[in-house]
């Protein structure tokens, strides 16, 4: 049975850097929460300000990863632990962003809604040279307030 459990940024920046499917582990956060299984962690969410600087507005937080084994209901449950965190903690909006391929059931189960397409694209600029290690196409932004 799997059971939430607390976790600090830099172990769950070292869980995803070993497990996630196309992302690295964010740079920094505001606070991690891990599900773990008789002892063994199962799945991590990292919660930090807002990529985009339009959201930065103080009241919103952003699921930067959420990295699983693939247990059942690992995801919903740190989803749902996620923005109860937050909330606890004073922000008024939890985002985050999906690819259009995964399905959202897992935020749908924890309350989340999708709001449409959004971002996407490069980081890479002339003046900014980057190499893109990550998926650049459109995402899906979900949201609980």
């Amino acid at each position: 049975m799997l059971e939430l459990t607390p976790i600090t940024l830099r172990e769950a920046r070292a869980y995803v850097e070993q497990n996630h499917r196309h992302h690295r582990a964010p740079q920094g956060g505001i606070f991690a929460i891990a599900v773990a299984e008789d002892g063994e962690i199962r799945g991590v969410a990292i919660v930090g300000r807002p990529v985009a600087r339009n959201a930065q507005d103080g009241w919103t937080a952003e699921v930067t990863r959420v990295c699983t084994d693939g247990s059942r209901n690992a995801c919903s449950m740190l989803y749902g632990a996620a923005w109860r965190a937050a909330r606890a903690m004073g922000y008024r909006k939890l985002v985050t962003y999906t690819l259009p391929e995964e399905g959202g059931a897992s935020l749908r189960g924890a309350g989340w809604k999708c709001i449409g397409q959004a971002g996407g694209g490069s980081w890479h600029r002339k003046t900014r040279p980057r190499v893109d290690t990550h998926p650049t196409q459109e995402k899906l932004r979900w949201e609980i307030a």
